[in-house]
């Protein structure tokens, strides 16, 4: 499968992947473990080689994104056959992961990108939820996160990123329902002017935009709005046949994907996007 070979070959020499230029990182190796593993590709030397990179990061300081894309790839190694690389790092890492997020908290409720920041972040609360779900470890005073995730919720239905944001984004948006339903805390009204703002972001083209003033639709947020709709119960809302043909021509004949139809290029992290859409779409279809 075409797919498969572009994301094989674009693993570097130490396991890990790059995004477009630079060398291996945890946020790129990420997507790389996820889109391999959604072609049930995630086998033999590319696992090895994976399970060392993640080895070689284990030590090291960590954003809220980098310990997210460690403990999800770490998972999927050890769900495919390979090494439980977490354990070897001692059988009280969970705990020391948790202390480490709760450095990223932030007297708002919500956590930051990083430890100086002043204000919680949505896209952040969010993976910082699912790293508690990846250790299986309780998040400390959920109804914190759920109170900071709640205010960012804006009168057009959409959620927002930062505070000062008027308009919602199809991305915190998406971020912002995943927590909530984490907790149950989705309520009928919000869930039902998410659904109304989410179909509202299909553009012409098929696929969905980032926000109302998005002039063209991309792939990230075609996957995670298609996401949280689908999580509603609400993929019906959008036209399926129209984000089938946006993603297919996102598609490289030669493997991966690229952003929208304005990019140029395909990375490892918008391969998986794609893939994403493909298994969605596909399975509406």
């Amino acid at each position: 499968m075409r797919h498969r070979r572009y994301l094989v070959t674009a693993q570097n020499w130490d396991g890990g992947f790059s995004g477009r230029e630079g060398g291996s990182d945890l946020y790129y190796t990420g997507f790389a473990v996820r889109a391999l593993a959604c072609l049930e590709s995630l086998k033999g030397r590319a696992l090895d080689d994976v399970a060392g990179f993640l080895r070689t990061r284990l030590t090291q300081p960590a954003s809220v994104v980098d310990f997210m894309s460690l403990l999800y790839a770490a998972r999927l190694v050890q769900n495919g056959g390979g090494p439980d690389v977490l354990s070897e790092n001692g059988c009280d890492w969970p705990t020391r992961v948790a202390a480490a997020l709760e450095m990223f908290r932030k007297p708002d409720g919500g956590y930051a990108k990083a430890t100086d920041g002043t204000a919680g972040s949505t896209y952040h609360s969010f993976l910082v939820a699912l790293c508690y779900e990846l250790i299986a470890l309780p998040l400390p005073k959920p109804e914190r996160i759920v109170d900071f995730i709640r205010s960012r919720r804006r009168e057009d239905g959409g959620f927002v990123e930062v505070a000062p944001a008027k308009r919602g984004g199809t991305n915190p948006t998406a971020a912002a329902v995943a927590v909530l339903l984490m907790f149950d805390a989705l309520d009928g009204t919000a869930e039902q002017g998410v659904i109304e703002f989410l179909a509202g972001m299909q553009s012409a083209e098929g696929g969905l935009r980032a926000n109302g003033k998005a002039p063209l639709a991309d792939l990230l947020s075609t996957f995670t709005g298609m996401l949280t709709l689908d999580d509603l119960g609400a993929i019906s809302r959008v036209d399926q046949a129209a984000a089938r043909r946006f993603v297919q021509a996102t598609e490289d004949s030669a493997g991966g994907f690229r952003g929208g139809m304005w990019d140029q290029a395909t990375d490892v992290e918008y391969s998986f996007y794609g893939l994403g859409c493909v298994a969605i779409l596909g399975a509406q279809g």
